[in-house]
């Protein structure tokens, strides 16, 4: 929190005593008044007194206006509309969860995780509702509200603080009766829109002759980023945090202890949050919220299980796109009868060609739903789906809704439909992969380059500002732009002729799209859209290579020495640089005078320690000991051979132990093992 200036402790040191002591007593009622009516559902007061109450602040902070601060009751709508949201990064990545509706995956998770901590650890879980809502991340600075940023790329996000604000179960300041307020904290949360509120706030779109929103969770996120706070403030929303991300100024060593932590902090989070230690106990939890989902104000779709370790979390670390300690059991999907209308084929910005129907509009989960992918021409052959049918659909998660089975064949069924020999966007011949039906013209499809331009201007791309999917269709539509490099030589008369640009507007365009020219090596990876690179690839590919011209060239066997790259991924990435036509689409980039940052390769300082394999029962999670050695440069390994360095044998060690005696490997028991990590600065805590 940024100290008040020298003017400021002077305006405040001008106010009366009792003033300032009335205004603290008001503020502190308030805000418990708050809690208890909007997180506790217990008010001890009518919303009368507390209006007598929020009145009296009101007046005392127009006679003094110095006693006004950030956290105040009175500022939770205190902010002009904003211009646009400004892109923030997190203050550590918020990452997406796998998934699965399985009881074997859960089994095998399971399996994983008591794999890692090694042999005599039990785990336990956490397992908490998967709520259906738009991630937040909350940042406190000495206990005060200081952002808040969405989920955005899971990098960065865009700060809505002022719309955050608004929401009365977010503290503006930490409650620290039970606990004190940390230096710096970012937690993780849900906006949310109870079920009852959703249906209310929709009935007044329609009464009003405006769209409705499709769902609770659609209606939170577009609150959440309104220009004007004061409209997110008439939305009833709420947060419900359940996730330290990070945190200075205090310590825990299990999950669970951050969830009453963040409780006592002052905040909602989720409902019935329990710790199990068995698979069996996990199918438990969910069957009894599957049982009672429907009957719930507000929207989940599965259970979270989460290790509840800390360290050993740590020690297990994440893919490039989710944690390896947690997985969401999702339940089945919701399904609903409808009929097909009409097949059609859409093509998407990697060419591939997929049949959609087009359907009888149907409500699924609170969702209206009239179109449905097909997904491939063998799919749509297996299933037999044709022009009329009567169908079962259903929709899981964010994904396009997808058709089960055929419930009824329609009247006077057509023949069964066929995949287009032609691209219908652009009338290249197509071709086939497994099932798979592609266009090749990469860059010169006008659907593929609409997609294209869309990925290019991204947030996690680019990042260029008004380049969303409306202007993209624009552009390629009107022939403005026939390839990407085709952006960089848009003019601001030009987009002025095209509906809903200004000369404010079309210019603000062009500017954003000219001050892109010197991007980040990693964001310019992923504007390509590469085939197999992501955000987390990208940014692998830029810290090693250093340069875009070292990458292009870079052989499958160089790519292969990088950790996480096999040999499909690098194959993948080699030919899309081979290919004619993208090299010619990106070197009509570059002689638009795209410069892509440029680094040094990365080399790591840490010598190689030997690769070193840990057997028995130790006192800390393997995963734990295992990501210790690895911190000072070591290597780590599952299986004994002639290489490895030395085995680190604990209590009913067994065939491992017996391989490195007959090898000959150098075998360690735990003290030794922690006193040679500390030979060379690393360091491992093991409970007492």
């Amino acid at each position: 929190m940024t100290p008040p200036q020298p003017a400021d402790q002077s305006r405040r040191a001008s106010v009366p005593s009792h003033a300032a002591k009335e205004h603290a007593r008001l503020c502190e009622q308030l805000n418990r008044h708050s809690h208890l009516y909007h997180v506790d559902a217990r008010p001890e007061i009518s919303d009368a007194e507390y209006d007598d109450l929020y009145r009296e602040l009101q007046a005392l902070e127009r006679e003094h206006p110095a006693l006004v601060r950030p956290d105040s009751p009175t500022q939770r709508v205190g902010e002009e509309p904003q211009d646009k949201f400004e892109t923030v990064g997190h203050v550590v990545p918020m990452l997406s969860l796998d998934s699965t509706q399985e009881a074997e995956e859960v089994a095998r998770f399971d399996e994983r995780v008591r794999k890692a901590l090694g042999a005599g650890i039990d785990p336990v879980y956490v397992l908490e509702p998967k709520l259906d809502g738009a991630s937040i991340e909350l940042v406190y600075e000495d206990g005060v509200l200081a952002r808040a940023v969405t989920r955005g790329n899971g990098r960065s996000g865009e700060d809505v603080t002022a719309n955050i604000r608004t929401i009365p179960t977010v503290p503006l300041r930490l409650r620290s009766e039970e606990r004190s307020a940390p230096s710096v904290l970012s937690l993780r949360g849900e906006v949310m829109m109870y079920i009852s509120d959703f249906q209310d706030f929709n009935a007044g779109l329609v009464e009003a002759g405006s769209e409705p929103y499709a769902s609770p969770r659609n209606s939170a996120a577009g609150a959440v980023r309104q220009l004007d706070p004061g409209v997110t403030a008439s939305r009833k929303l709420h947060v419900v945090a359940y996730d330290v991300l990070f945190v200075d100024g205090a310590t825990f060593a299990t999950d669970s202890e951050g969830v009453r932590a963040i409780r006592e902090w002052g905040f909602m989070v989720p409902e019935r949050v329990e710790t199990v230690r068995s698979s069996e106990a996990i199918m438990a939890y969910h069957r009894a919220f599957a049982d009672v989902r429907d009957d719930l104000d507000y929207e989940i779709d599965g259970i979270v299980i989460k290790l509840d370790d800390l360290a050993a979390r740590a020690a297990m670390g994440s893919t490039s796109h989710h944690p390896r300690w947690a997985l969401a059991y999702k339940f089945p999907p919701r399904q609903e009868v409808t009929r097909i209308d009409k097949i059609d084929v859409q093509v998407g910005r990697t060419g591939v060609l997929t049949p959609v129907a087009l359907l009888l509009p149907v409500v699924v989960g609170g969702v209206t739903v009239s179109r449905a992918t097909l997904h491939n021409r063998e799919e749509l052959r297996r299933k037999d789906l044709r022009e009329g049918d009567t169908v079962r659909i259903q929709r899981a998660g964010d994904v396009i809704p997808q058709v089960v089975e055929v419930v009824e064949p329609g009247d006077d069924r057509p023949p069964p439909f066929e995949m287009p020999t032609e691209c219908p966007a652009c009338g290249s011949a197509v071709y086939e992969d497994g099932p798979r039906t592609i266009c090749p013209n990469r860059f010169g499809c006008p659907a593929q380059l609409k997609g294209r331009i869309i990925h290019f201007g991204a947030r996690h791309a680019l990042d260029i500002e008004g380049l969303g999917e409306e202007t993209a269709n624009l552009l390629v539509d009107r022939g403005l732009v026939t390839a990407l490099a085709g952006l960089f030589e848009l003019t601001a008369e030009q987009l002025m002729a095209l509906e809903g640009f200004a000369e404010k507007s079309a210019t603000a365009l062009v500017d954003a799209i000219q001050a892109k020219k010197q991007p980040d090596l990693d964001r310019f990876l992923t504007a390509l859209g590469i085939p197999e690179v992501g955000v987390t690839v990208a940014r692998e590919l830029a810290a090693h290579f250093g340069s875009f011209a070292r990458i292009r060239v870079a052989t499958r066997e160089e790519l292969e020495t990088m950790s996480g790259f096999g040999p499909r991924m690098s194959e993948v990435i080699t030919a899309f640089f081979a290919d004619e036509r993208n090299g010619a689409a990106i070197d009509a980039l570059l002689a638009h005078g795209i410069t892509p940052t440029e680094s040094e390769p990365r080399s790591s300082d840490l010598p190689d320690l030997g690769t070193a394999v840990f057997t028995g029962t130790l006192p800390v999670a393997r995963v734990v000991a295992e990501s210790a050695w690895r911190g000072v440069g070591g290597n780590t390994s599952g299986s004994v051979s002639k290489k490895t360095a030395f085995v680190v044998a604990g209590e009913n060690a067994g065939s491992k132990l017996e391989k490195a005696q007959k090898l000959g490997v150098e075998v360690l028991d735990f003290d030794a093992f922690v006193a040679r990590l500390r030979e060379h600065g690393g360091d491992i805590e093991v409970e007492a």
